[in-house]
């Protein structure tokens, strides 16, 4: 096939050369492949036979017969979060000509933000600095029983709480655009979706469209809140997308759901003296351990958090509008006929999270996409099979959503590409790890492991 399109082609016959079998194992742990042909085609690797073929047929294998001079960029980052971010400043600092696109698609509500993804501008960043001003609340009030007195009646102002937040989120999106500058990764705000093979367009907040090409692709777009599906939904609720930057303070709060979103935002809510309701459709904390879950669903309730069991909403409706306005809660029970209705200010939605794979043009390069749960399924070098395009972070099938572990993973996975590593994965998953006790602490990081299935199949928890 080579010969006929009038390639050159080099041919390493491992049988022939004295380390055939050394430069076997290598090439098993570069590409996980452990039979030949092990074809590379301008250092992309193709993978076997087949594989190549299909290439062929489908147009790929001729675009990366083009010289590397034909792309505008090494390596294009779709998304600006944790992940994509580590990813495109470790590609820059190894010399390579970086692009990160990224692009926040408003929610129903309106709500955007900038550089730096979920964690920073609506996830661990001021969900901690809210958790921070609830436990205030509390010790002062704890404050008096210490001997601290004071006359006057000390309440919480949202909107200084809101400003002070989005302060501090905006100097950290500044710190991520400098960041990008001073390693030269070209940034642009805009969404990204390819139109074919090393090529994507990227449209602005105006629409005008712009169109760029590279050698390589990282996938790093995350995710974002689900909604009911419900009248009403879209219309009148928020999500953690627009609470952290809410102008109002929401007053009497529904949250629907019952994650781990659900009840830190409910319990944050509760603790600066709003009245909270929590709509439970089944059980607290789904796939965690569910006696340490009631666990702390007792502890939401003694500290003034209310829960309303076996209900979900059919309907919301807005009686009034304002800042905030009243909707009326149609629930109905899960275990039998009975509905119920209550009036709430605000109706905040944390019943899970969807991979933003969707709309971002991959059916026409044929990236594989989990149909049901939207998320990439990936090799162990984070290589979707499509052999330029890769993706690290919350949209892997397979991976833990966590920001400490997507950073890690694009820093790896741009040396793997362009430093000749050939280190793989995060701590996480390394299968030398010890647990040494047994005490107490020991036998809970057992469980931990356990539950969130880390990766640990040699593990020994041992008395030291």
């Amino acid at each position: 096939m080579f010969s006929s399109l009038g390639v050159e082609c080099n041919i390493l016959e491992l049988d022939q050369v004295d380390d055939g079998a050394n430069v076997q194992e290598v090439l098993s742990e570069i590409t996980n492949q452990r039979t030949v042909p092990n074809i590379f085609v301008n250092k992309v690797h193709m993978g076997g036979c087949d594989r190549t073929f299909q290439a062929h047929q489908s147009g790929l294998l001729q675009k990366l017969l083009q010289e590397d001079s034909a792309y505008e960029y090494d390596l294009i980052v779709i998304g600006g979060g944790s992940g994509g971010l580590a990813c495109a400043q470790e590609a820059a600092i190894l010399g390579k000509k970086v692009m990160v696109l990224d692009f926040v698609v408003p929610t129903p509500q309106g709500t955007s933000w900038g550089l730096g993804g979920t964690c920073v501008n609506v996830g661990c960043v001021p969900k901690k600095l809210m958790h921070q001003a609830a436990l205030l609340g509390q010790e002062l009030k704890d404050a008096r029983k210490f001997g601290w007195e004071y006359s006057h009646q000390v309440k919480h102002n949202w909107e200084t709480m809101i400003e002070a937040i989005q302060n501090h989120i905006g100097s950290l999106n500044w710190g991520y655009r400098l960041s990008l500058r001073e390693k030269a990764v070209t940034y642009v705000n805009s969404y990204g979706e390819f139109v074919e093979h090393h090529k994507i367009k990227a449209t602005n907040r105006k629409g005008q469209e712009t169109y760029y090409t590279a050698r390589k692709f990282v996938l790093a777009t995350g995710q974002r809140p689900r909604y009911l599906g419900i009248p009403g939904d879209k219309e009148y609720c928020i999500t953690s997308d627009d609470l952290f930057s809410l102008p109002y303070c929401p007053g009497k709060t529904l949250v629907v759901g019952a994650s781990y979103v659900a009840l830190e935002c409910g319990g944050f809510l509760a603790g600066i003296g709003l009245d909270v309701t929590i709509m439970v459709r089944s059980i607290l904390l789904r796939g965690f351990d569910q006696e340490m879950a009631e666990k702390v669903g007792s502890y939401m309730e003694q500290h003034g958090v209310k829960f309303l069991r076996k209900f979900v909403p059919v309907m919301v409706q807005q009686l009034e509008k304002g800042s905030p306005g009243k909707l009326k809660v149609v629930a109905k029970s899960t275990e039998g006929p009975e509905t119920i209705e209550e009036i709430y200010n605000t109706v905040l939605l944390a019943i899970g999270r969807a991979s933003c794979t969707r709309k971002i043009g991959l059916e026409k390069i044929g990236v594989k996409v989990n149909e049901k749960s939207g998320k990439i399924p990936v090799n162990d070098v984070e290589q979707t099979n499509v052999p330029y395009v890769y993706a690290v972070g919350d949209i892997l099938e397979g991976k833990l959503e966590l920001t400490p572990i997507a950073i890690q993973a694009g820093k790896l996975l741009a040396r793997r590409l362009f430093a000749g590593s050939l280190e793989k994965g995060f701590p996480g998953e390394d299968p030398r790890w010890a647990i040494a006790g047994p005490g107490f602490s020991a036998c809970w990081c057992v469980n931990l492991v356990k539950l969130f299935q880390i990766s640990m199949p040699q593990f020994h928890l041992c008395q030291v």
